[in-house]
């Protein structure tokens, strides 16, 4: 089976980097300096010249680059070509807009790091980790299967099946939501001078701030409905809590405080139970 990564970042170093680990030979899609140094270190076997050339193609470009590749890119006919970008929608709106040669599989691994960079991929990045794949009417069977196998080759252990559209609504929660609070979080004054009065919160919240602003932001207007619904129930919970201390309510700042910790409680026996 020949098989190709179009990105070699975090997240395409990674997967080839867990595809070698796994036994499989794949090539490599990059800029020319970021091909070499893969090849250097036996991250990839070579340059993938042509897409024509292999079976499975997984794409891990930014989602405006993989839109152009999707559309435009020439693949081998009935070959199995997967996106790894954090939204779906979009995506798969792309590929249903025309006729395709290829079968086409909208995927998102659910690991990264806060580095960026084939230096800084892992070959063991996913270990444990969840694979989401997303399917539709038009989703060929045979190609997630073999995507599956692969997947758990390269140490992802749980595989979700839902919609595009499922997806970016619960993506514009967990991860997009995240990314701009810490982000946010950051901009106090009081975040001066923070070390030596914090044991482990302000880290925390703090992990993610430093995103890419670039593919950021492309990843918000791409998912910008579900990610304005987000961002506007917090600000709606934040704005009961703030009425609470601006009217010295103790009472309903103590429900509001039980009400979080009750629904902590039930995410975790959740969690527990999956």
């Amino acid at each position: 089976m020949e098989i190709a990564v179009a990105g070699l970042g975090l997240i395409g170093g990674s997967a080839a980097k867990a595809l070698a680990r796994a036994g499989y030979a794949c090539d490599g899609y990059d800029l020319p300096e970021v091909v070499r140094r893969a090849v250097g270190e036996g991250v990839v076997r070579a340059r993938a010249e042509s897409f024509e050339a292999y079976d499975v193609v997984l794409i891990a470009l930014p989602p405006d680059a993989a839109m152009r590749l999707l559309d435009t890119g020439a693949f081998r006919q009935g070959a199995v070509v997967a996106d790894f970008c954090g939204v779906k929608g979009a995506l798969e709106a792309c590929v249903c807009a025309a006729p395709r040669a290829y079968r086409y599989v909208g995927c998102h691994p659910m690991a990264g790091r806060e580095v960026s960079g084939l230096e800084n991929s892992l070959a063991t990045l996913f270990d444990g980790a969840s694979m989401i794949v997303c399917e539709n009417e038009k989703t060929d069977a045979d190609a997630v299967r073999l995507l599956e196998k692969l997947f758990a080759d390269m140490g992802f252990v749980n595989m979700p099946h839902c919609s595009a559209a499922y997806h970016d609504r619960k993506i514009a929660y967990t991860s997009q939501l995240a990314h701009i609070v810490s982000n946010a979080y950051v901009k106090s004054a009081a975040a001066d001078g923070f070390s030596g009065f914090t044991g482990g919160s302000f880290q925390d919240m703090t992990r993610i701030a430093g995103v890419d602003e670039t593919i950021w932001s492309r990843l918000y207007m791409l998912n910008r409905a579900a990610a304005e619904e987000e961002l506007s129930v917090l600000i709606g919970h934040l704005q009961a809590y703030l009425a609470a201390l601006r009217e010295g309510d103790e009472a309903a700042l103590t429900a509001l405080l039980k009400e979080g910790r009750l629904r902590k409680e039930h995410l975790d026996r959740e969690r527990r139970i999956v």
